[in-house]
């Protein structure tokens, strides 16, 4: 049986002076540009909070459910119950091409830095089923995968993509320091999607 893995410290908000990562001078396409959503807000103890998020499907945006108080008052769509996703609707419309995490691919973490402009992180995807402690007591045992990296709070809800195609490949959420060593967590984009879908069909329909 595998053991779950309790994530030391989430990307809660990332009310903090430092920056992440390193200054991006764009994203790899167009498309991407388009898609990416930074956020800003500010936390409970009055710290500037820096995220992310983006376009998952057309009028649909999605971050971490950790980051609900900075998304601007947006309708939430819905959260997932298992897993830190909150879906909520947006005017945006760009799509970005996906792909399935690959175990040592390259990959480009995009966030927010402390002052509010776009950092990003590269790494190597080193595990693709890292088990991730659950939510709550009847929730499902999570799984992630890793790549080393240096972003941090800031990052929170931001997309991962390969350094190669630009193809959206997971979202981030979450890091530990194992040994001095950075590791980011981030669900795969098929979990996303599939997160997306279950929620869509838990809402009630229209009745003529």
């Amino acid at each position: 049986m595998r053991q779950s893995i309790v994530l030391g410290v989430a990307l809660l908000l990332g009310g903090c002076a430092a920056s992440y990562g390193e200054r991006a001078g764009g994203f790899l396409s167009p498309q991407l540009a388009g898609a990416y959503i930074p956020l800003e807000g500010v936390t409970l103890v009055v710290l500037k909070a820096h995220a992310a998020a983006f376009v998952i499907a057309p009028g649909v945006a999605v971050t971490n459910a950790h980051n609900q108080t900075i998304i601007g008052g947006a309708p939430i769509i819905g959260q997932s119950r298992n897993y830190d996703l909150l879906f909520f609707h947006v005017d945006k419309k760009s799509e970005v091409l996906t792909a399935a995490p690959s175990a040592g691919e390259g990959v480009i973490a995009y966030g927010q830095g402390a002052s509010g402009e776009l950092r990003e992180a590269r790494g190597t995807i080193m595990l693709l089923n890292a088990p991730v402690e659950a939510r709550c007591e009847t929730c499902a045992v999570q799984s992630a995968f890793t790549f080393e990296g240096d972003a941090g709070p800031g990052f929170s809800g931001g997309p991962v993509v390969d350094a190669k195609t630009g193809r959206l490949v997971g979202i981030t959420f979450g890091f530990l320091d194992p040994r001095g060593r950075r590791t980011m967590y981030a669900y795969p984009i098929s979990r996303v999607r599939n997160e997306l879908s279950a929620i869509e069909h838990k809402l009630p329909t229209d009745v003529d």
